[in-house]
């Protein structure tokens, strides 16, 4: 994902003033932003609502990103909102120049009769604070990167007070981000520093796909679920296009033949630094076919951001559309970077977002339980058999359509009394432990060991924590044999022996469901439009 990477790199305590937009009203319907050009800038990213009051770097009811701009201005017009005089429009922007990234917040424009504007504006501390590292291919070279120092972000969400300014150019090894207070982030080529707040330390909107970022995990392990896709870095796989990511999910038979399926050898250990397996788990570095136990029948991908970044605390909105298709699997989540309190789940699990690409899909109560339902969860326990997610799970049904319909944004906010997750800015679930996790999840009561005791409160989730963004098909726990696809019965049990080869058996029925034939297939693809990292307070 080399896209734009925005990491904070730079500190800068000087007074700085942006250039303020002229807002004008479009004739008969409609309203146009025009920032004036200024030498440096390559992005402005505008927010905004209508008669609705928009706080901080809140996403509005309109998101639009301006990568180039139009004779001397940066333009941007909407003709599909009705503006009345009085009516006020309530913004914020973000604007990358030479590499550094300023913001300007709670501002205010309200409309007038002659169809003019005149903005409301507050003096803006650079939020250079974020120097956004714009990475394209050369952003090494470009960006300014602190060296030299300790940037503790150590407990709030996106923040970091350190104002040490010792800088080096051109420093591409692993950043450490800390400071007195709450997020810590790592990696990445730059530190950030943040004089204001909420402060946006990662931002990837997708020009490109960067592998200093973002690790494809190779294995056919299954995730621990048995499910029946095996990971690869492979371009039919993950690729991006148009500043969209897309992970699409393939079928093995289409690169090796259905014979392999039964009578091949998956071999992912590999020789090079992209092509290593990374997860040797349930058989993940090698399978052999037979005609029982068919080799992983479904080819995806599974980007984590290991390489470039990780942090504790803070806001996370990724805006995606879902993966449609029977027996997919879309999901965005978080695992602890190290596992401090021991294997699974004793560390923790964030689950952002994820769903069931069923369209005709429910529960044994007749509720949807298809792409147009999602859920967020946090795993959390001393050991497998007592994993309390189900004191930690929410879910949404989509007021309209689906989630594989349209670009929606999921995010979660987390600090160190609660974490809480959204979708489309309404609360799906907040978790808020009144005394820690070990008793929210009724553990207390359970005679077990505690992993977490002398800990912080929000143990597991006190920990540095990295973003994965997937597509899975299938497996034995996350599609219920209780639940009912209606338009033909499930293809495997979840306790069969054979449910690989039972699943794939009834291809003839599940795979038209994915569009193979329709935008390339698109349709199961998991596309996301951009990953965003805040940090909230000092």
């Amino acid at each position: 994902m080399m896209g734009r990477i925005i990491l904070i790199a730079l500190f800068c305590s000087t007074v700085m003033s942006l250039p303020a937009p002229k807002i004008t009203l479009l004739k008969p319907n409609g309203i146009r932003f025009a920032f004036p050009d200024q030498s440096g800038i390559s992005l402005i990213g505008i927010h905004y609502n209508i008669n609705q009051k928009l706080t901080g770097v809140a996403a509005g009811q309109y998101n639009v990103d301006l990568n180039a701009k139009t004779g001397n201005e940066w333009v941007h017009e909407n003709s599909g909102v009705t503006i009345h005089p009085g009516d006020t429009v309530s913004y914020w922007y973000l604007m990358v120049k030479d590499g550094q990234g300023l913001q300007q917040t709670e501002q205010t424009w309200v409309a007038q009769e002659d169809h003019t504007t005149h903005t409301t504006r507050k003096t803006t501390v650079a939020t250079t604070t974020h120097a956004p590292i714009v990475a394209h291919t050369n952003a090494a070279a470009q960006a300014v990167a602190v060296t030299n120092q300790t940037s503790d972000l150590a407990s709030s969400s996106n923040t970091n007070t350190n104002t040490n300014t010792n800088t080096n150019t051109a420093s591409t090894g692993s950043a450490q981000c800390s400071g007195p207070s709450t997020t810590q982030c790592s990696g990445g080529n730059q530190h950030p520093t943040c004089t204001s707040y909420p402060c946006l330390i990662f931002y990837d909107d997708f020009e490109t796909l960067n592998h200093e970022v973002w690790e494809h995990e190779i294995t056919a392990g299954g995730g621990g679920n048995w499910e029946f896709q095996y990971y690869t870095n492979n371009r039919s796989n993950s690729y991006v296009r148009d500043g969209v990511l897309y992970i699409k999910p393939t079928l093995t038979s289409e690169h090796f033949g259905e014979e392999f399926l039964s009578h091949g050898t998956l071999e992912l250990w590999g020789s090079q630094p992209g092509d290593v397996c990374t997860g040797n788990a349930f058989y993940g570095c090698r399978r052999d076919g037979n005609p029982t136990n068919i080799i992983n029948p479904i080819q995806s991908a599974r980007l984590r951001s290991t390489r470039g970044f990780r942090f504790k605390y803070g806001k996370v909105e990724v805006e995606a559309k879902l993966s449609t298709g029977d027996w997919l699997w879309p999901a965005i989540w978080m695992l602890p970077y190290r596992n401090a309190y021991g294997q699974w789940p004793a560390s923790g699990e964030i689950d952002i977002v994820e769903s069931r690409g069923n369209l005709d899909y429910v529960d044994d109560q007749g509720q949807p339980q298809g792409v147009n339902h999602m859920g967020s969860t946090l795993h959390f326990g001393p050991n497998y058999w007592h994993n309390r997610y189900e004191t930690a799970h929410g879910e949404k049904t989509a007021a309209s359509g689906t989630f594989g319909d349209s670009f929606h944004k999921y995010g979660v906010e987390w600090d160190e009394t609660h974490i809480r997750f959204t979708v489309d800015d309404d609360e799906v679930i907040n978790i808020a432990p009144a005394e820690n996790f070990w008793k929210h999840g009724g553990l207390d009561t359970s005679g077990l060991e505690n992993p977490w005791e002398g800990a912080t409160k929000m143990a597991p989730f006190d920990q540095e924590f990295f973003l994965i963004m997937n597509v899975a098909v299938g497996g034995i726990n996350y599609f219920p044999d209780t639940f009912t696809n209606r338009n033909y019965p499930k293809p495997w049990s979840n306790k069969s022996p054979s449910a690989l080869r039972d699943f794939w058996n009834q291809h003839a029925q599940w795979y038209p469901t994915w569009n193979p034939d329709k935008n390339k297939g698109e349709d199961a693809a998991m596309q996301v439009n951009y990953v965003k990292v805040w940090k909230l307070k000092p």
